[in-house]
């Protein structure tokens, strides 16, 4: 037994826990640095990690691969227990948890892919009648960025399309 209470094979190096995860060292120490992870030291002062942080190091790419910010990352990985591996129903809670971001993601993806196809197919490349035509900028009353991609619907004054300045603007409610 160590200082820890833990038995030597209770315990990983920085090279075991890279060999088992795939992550190079320099990621672990990262992913160390940010909280993810918590490295308990030896007499000579050497990192040695919990073979749950296997799990913990395999939920962190999981989840960045699908979208999850570090941020979000630590904020999950905190809910576990330190010192015993997470059982199902620690990631269970983890998984009602982000369902809902999972799911905001999943749409806008469905939206870009959908929005995608009806404009690479359209090739109509004309700035009059294209229906992805954004007529005086109006999308950028919502604010910043692709605000048709993001779900938003700007409201169109009355005089718009009135008089062929929007034209081609009307359809473009759902497009990029």
């Amino acid at each position: 037994m160590n200082d820890t209470g833990r038995t030597a094979t209770q315990l990983l190096s920085i090279g075991e826990l890279s060999r088992r995860t795939g992550l190079s060292v320099s990621a672990i120490r990262f992913y160390e640095a940010r909280g993810l992870v918590t490295a308990v030291r030896t007499g000579g002062n050497q990192r040695r990690f919990l073979r749950a942080d296997i799990r913990r190091l395999s939920f962190a790419l999981i989840a960045q691969q699908l979208g999850l910010s570090l941020g979000e990352i630590a904020v999950e990985l905190a809910t576990l227990p330190q010192g015993r591996a997470p059982t199902r129903r620690d990631w269970q809670a983890i998984s009602r948890r982000i369902r809902g971001a999972l799911q905001r993601r999943i749409e806008m993806l469905e939206r870009t892919r959908d929005q995608l196809d009806g404009c690479i197919g359209c090739g109509c490349l004309s700035l009059a009648t294209c229906a992805l035509y954004n007529a005086g900028d109006r999308a950028a009353r919502a604010g910043p960025g692709p605000r048709f991609l993001l779900g938003d619907r700007v409201a169109e004054p009355a005089e718009e399309g009135q008089d062929g300045a929007g034209r081609g603007s009307k359809s473009a409610g759902g497009r990029i």
